[in-house]
């Protein structure tokens, strides 16, 4: 049974699924390499739990309640004794090979290794380590607290035990599960925004309609929630741009290739909402 969760990587993703397990009821450590990422995020999480609390979502005794299950570290010996690892790293695969090298050694045996990638091959990650059976791709949505998916990936080797731990474990903080069962690039809901972001930007960078334009028609003739273009601000051009490139080198499908004005904007720095400006201005 789950009772202590460990995320690796205190970034907007990490936070989220830290602030999500510990509200949950779970033991949770958050680690990262620096003070300074962990006080964010920390202070992030105070501040979700303080406007949940204001909205009467929860009470102010189980916000302090959630707080107090969650402690924060520099050592990555601090989640040896969890019974399920999260990794919520930057999406680049050498690094994420490098961080579950390392859980392999510190992790306890039984405990789930689990990576938050929105589109690299589980069983890639999983070959570093020498138990690719305990390995498995939890890929939640941002912002972690209100997106209520998670995609739940097999790698070749993970076995079925794995995956239901991971499944007991995202229902548990809330989520509804979709089980991908071949982990191909992209998976599933990121080969499919992919393909339509792609094509936005394309639209977009031809001058065939405006952001807003290109949005709009998305939001109310298709009834998304949000547009393609307003999607990648928000989760990063560079994010975005990287999720591309990794379908298309696998699939080498051309409906995957990153749009030129994707570089541009990476090279230039505009990468949405982080940065203040990407296809729209942030204040």
């Amino acid at each position: 049974m789950t009772k202590k969760i460990a995320v690796i990587g205190a970034g907007l993703m990490g936070a989220g699924i830290a602030q999500v397990s510990a509200q949950a009821g779970y033991e949770v450590v958050l680690r990262d390499v620096t003070d300074a990422a962990l006080e964010r995020a920390q202070s992030g999480i105070r501040a979700s739990y303080e406007k949940f609390v204001a909205k009467g979502r929860m009470s102010a005794e189980d916000a302090e309640a959630a707080l107090g299950r969650l402690s924060v570290s520099t050592e990555l010996d601090a989640v040896a004794d969890a019974d399920l690892i999260v990794e919520a790293v930057f999406e680049k695969i050498e690094i994420k090979q490098e961080v579950f090298r390392q859980l392999d050694a510190v992790a306890k045996d039984g405990a789930v290794l689990a990576s938050n990638t929105s589109a690299l091959p589980i069983t890639q990650i999983a070959a570093v380590t020498n138990r690719p059976e305990a390995v498995v791709g939890t890929h939640f949505f941002s912002p972690v607290p209100l997106m209520q998916l998670c995609e739940l990936v097999r790698g070749y080797k993970t076995s079925d035990e794995t995956l239901a731990t991971a499944r007991a474990f995202a229902e548990g903080v809330g989520k509804t599960c979709i089980v991908v069962n071949r982990d191909v690039a992209g998976f599933v809901t990121t080969r499919l925004i992919t393909a339509l972001t792609t094509e936005a930007v394309r639209l977009y960078e031809a001058g065939v309609a405006t952001a807003e334009d290109i949005d709009i028609a998305c939001k109310l003739g298709f009834g998304h929630a949000m547009g393609p273009l307003a999607t990648i601000d928000l989760t990063g051009v560079d994010i975005m741009r990287n999720a591309t490139s990794n379908i298309y080198e696998e699939t080498k499908d051309e409906k995957f290739a990153p749009p030129e004005l994707l570089n541009r904007m990476v090279t230039a720095g505009d990468l949405g909402r982080k940065s203040g400006k990407g296809f729209y201005t942030y204040e």
